[in-house]
């Protein structure tokens, strides 16, 4: 299989190793700016592909499920250096983040104490803030107008009514349903072409392995733990719309329901992850990390990583060889503007419970959960900023 840009120059996966190493240390700040990062590095500096190229694929990873930022690293890898340079990108992206939280979820046990356990409490109150900043900026740009905010509260409502993942994918379909009858009225896609050379072929065995995981997955996870996990970091991963955020409900439904988990470990996680550069997905590697001792726990970890990652991947090459004739229909758009608006109201569900209702018991809680929201969204301080100074301010109230 060969994929490539018309004019682009091919590399090697050292070479692309190397450039996502650096991104996947310095890349702070969430999927958009890690978009920012990528654009800078590899579009303006490195020329590995022009702006209309890089502006399609980022339209396409947004659109797909699955971690934007991720995807659009994956495919770069794929143009520059073939196959083995779409692996070297995400492990370059990946594992700086990844390693950071396995070590955070093995040295979790160690927080004992007043001061240990108000860290964790102030990383369970960080992520009110983050939740809310990507409800927030998810609203403006996703329901801007009465009929997707009408569809985002509905899937509030069916999420609430019909809770875990059952709940989450009605949503998701209610909303691309509504979509196709209230949301045709957007903006038409492009002209600018993907260039890729993916055969039809190739993209028809990658979404057939996608659909085909997605139902066997079910029944092989009755056989061990670990195929049940690879099950459900699968699943979530294949639902994800919208943005890395959109995760946190879905992995709680998965691993916190059944016991795996602990809330209080969960969120904690989810705090720390904001504090560590690249993708938020890696937050999956913490979690199977933090279920078991090691070496249970660094086995848990590659699956449940491996596991989100997939299906996006698999639907980002399937989707190349149709992208350009299926993004024009004005139903998969007006779909797609449906199912996004349902994303908000997943999030915003989650943003209650069980992120609020976990986190914020007092009004020393409130304070500081509203001190670390304007902190991100009026200072725009860095987010491994506001998480520190949360940690410290979680400590300080457990000792007074």
């Amino acid at each position: 299989m060969q994929e490539q840009v018309t004019g682009a120059h091919q590399g090697t996966p050292a070479e692309v190793f190397a450039a996502f190493l650096k991104l996947g240390l310095t890349s702070f700040g969430g999927p958009i700016a890690h978009l920012g990062y990528f654009r800078d590095e590899l579009v303006v500096r490195r020329k590995w592909i022009d702006e209309a190229g890089y502006a399609d694929l980022v339209a396409l990873c947004q659109f797909l499920p699955g971690p934007a930022s991720s995807q659009v690293g994956f495919a770069l890898g794929l143009l520059r250096g073939g196959p083995l340079g779409a692996l070297a990108a995400w492990a370059a992206f990946t594992l700086p983040s990844a390693l950071l939280l396995i070590i955070f979820a093995m040295a979790a046990t160690a927080f004992d104490g007043p001061i240990g356990t108000g860290l964790l409490h102030g990383l369970k109150i960080v992520a009110v803030a983050v939740v809310a900043q990507a409800v927030w900026g998810m609203a403006k740009s996703l329901t801007p107008d009465r009929e997707r905010a009408s569809i985002a509260l509905a899937a509030v409502l069916i999420v609430v009514f019909a809770a875990g993942a059952i709940g989450q994918i009605a949503a998701i379909t209610f909303g691309g349903l509504a979509g196709l009858l209230l949301c045709r009225n957007g903006p038409v896609a492009g002209s600018t072409h993907l260039t890729f050379r993916v055969t039809r072929p190739v993209g028809i065995i990658c979404l057939a392995a996608f659909f085909v995981l997605l139902g066997v997955l079910p029944i092989v996870a009755a056989v061990s733990h670990s195929w049940a996990l690879f099950d459900a970091f699968y699943r979530s991963g294949s639902l994800v719309f919208g943005g890395g955020h959109v995760v946190l409900p879905l992995l709680q439904a998965e691993v916190v329901a059944p016991g795996w988990v602990s809330n209080d470990a969960f969120l904690a996680g989810y705090g720390a992850a904001q504090a560590v550069p690249g993708p938020l997905f890696t937050f999956a590697a913490y979690l199977g990390a933090v279920m078991g001792p090691a070496p249970i726990s660094i086995l848990g970890a590659g699956i449940c990583l491996v596991a989100i990652f997939l299906p996006g991947f698999l639907l980002l090459v399937g989707a190349l060889p149709f992208w350009d004739s299926f993004r024009k229909r004005p139903l998969a758009q007006a779909a797609m503007r449906g199912a996004n608006a349902a994303v908000v109201g997943i999030l915003g569900a989650a943003l209650y419970s069980p992120v609020w209702t976990s986190a914020v018991s007092n009004p020393n809680d409130f304070a500081l959960a509203l001190t670390a929201f304007i902190l991100l969204v009026v200072w725009k301080a860095p987010p491994w900023i506001v998480v520190v100074a949360s940690a410290i301010g979680g400590a300080s109230l457990q000792l007074l």
